[in-house]
């Protein structure tokens, strides 16, 4: 792969561009989709992004969201970007599994491949690209990108809001390890330039309904096991609780935080019936890696500290897993 600084010249005459994202993309991956989305823009290309699936009311305010094809519900446009695509910029995601119904056709594509991300193992096939485990966030990546590119200058406020709520909410509002000096120097900038960042928090963190929080205080409530002597707090959703509360996309995020608040908790896991399969989000503490956990028991990964996973044996079954995977790291876990 070569240097993401290198696909300059490629982007000096207007092409048409698709920029994707992983399924179900959270701040991260939609704020640095459309920030790329906005800098292309000012350059003459001509740009469609696709998100394999839909994506959270609470992410709808960012500038350009209103543009984003949901490949599941709008197949035919996207395909129609995908046929005549010469640039694929892949956003927040290194396996290409990880844009579900998509990635049969991404797999097909003969056009250059682009990679933006910071997840750990990115699979080979990208042409240029950046993969920077180190990074908090790839907001932080198209921004350092555009830096590397020589051409900052196209940082417009638009740019800033997209990039600023990609790096608050993967660093989690700046209190993880990520958050490095790299980071505040970033926001620094975008400060400078003007960004209101108050009102990038209310637009994430301030925008639910009541129906979630009363989810969350059941949750808490009637769902949540700690196992003292491994250092892990556990929570398992049913499916008929996501019904009850009439959940939408994005209203089980940063749940499994909650978790990690207790005092001596080194591992967190949310596991969630979502009927289809059930889906996996562990959380870490110190020195356990749950990168590597959710690699070898769930078909998962991510970063050291903050990894997903799936699994199609039912809730009951999973969380029984869980459980026998918890007991066989006990020692790493103490």
């Amino acid at each position: 792969m070569k240097p993401i600084e290198d696909i300059k010249p490629l982007l000096e005459t207007p092409k048409k561009v698709v920029i994707t994202m992983h399924q179900k993309p959270d701040a991260d991956a939609m704020g640095s989709s459309l920030a790329m989305y906005h800098y292309l823009r000012q350059k003459g290309h001509e740009i469609t992004v696709i998100s394999p699936t839909n994506f959270p009311d609470f992410l709808k305010w960012m500038p350009g969201a209103d543009l984003v094809v949901d490949f599941e519900s709008s197949q035919d446009k996207a395909m129609s970007a995908l046929e005549a695509v010469d640039l694929l910029f892949c956003l927040d995601f290194n396996a290409l599994y990880r844009t579900k119904a998509l990635a049969p056709y991404l797999e097909q594509l003969k056009s250059i491949r682009i990679l933006i991300d910071h997840h750990l193992e990115p699979q080979p096939g990208f042409d240029y690209g950046v993969s920077d485990t180190a990074a908090s966030s790839t907001a932080q990546l198209v921004y350092e990108t555009l830096y590397k590119l020589g051409e900052e200058q196209y940082i417009t406020d638009e740019i800033a809001q997209c990039i600023y709520a990609g790096a608050m909410t993967d660093t989690g509002s700046f209190r993880f390890a990520s958050t490095s000096a790299r980071v505040h120097r970033m926001v620094a900038d975008l400060l400078d330039r003007g960004l209101k960042h108050e009102l990038i928090h209310q637009a994430i963190y301030d925008n639910f309904l009541e129906n979630r929080l009363r989810f969350i205080g059941h949750s808490l409530l009637h769902r949540m096991e700690v196992f003292y002597e491994y250092n892990t707090a556990m929570m398992a959703i049913p499916y008929t609780d996501l019904k009850r509360f009439d959940l939408q996309t994005g209203d089980t995020e940063g749940l499994v935080n909650f978790l990690l608040s207790i005092q001596g908790i080194k591992m967190a896991a949310l596991i969630i019936d979502r009927r289809e399969e059930v889906k996996l989000s562990f959380r870490s503490k110190g020195n356990f890696d749950v990168n590597t956990f959710a690699r070898k028991y769930f078909e998962g990964g991510g970063h050291f500290n903050a990894a997903g996973g799936r699994s199609t044996d039912g809730l009951e079954r999973t969380v029984q897993r869980f459980i026998k995977a918890m007991e066989e790291n006990e020692d790493l876990l103490q």
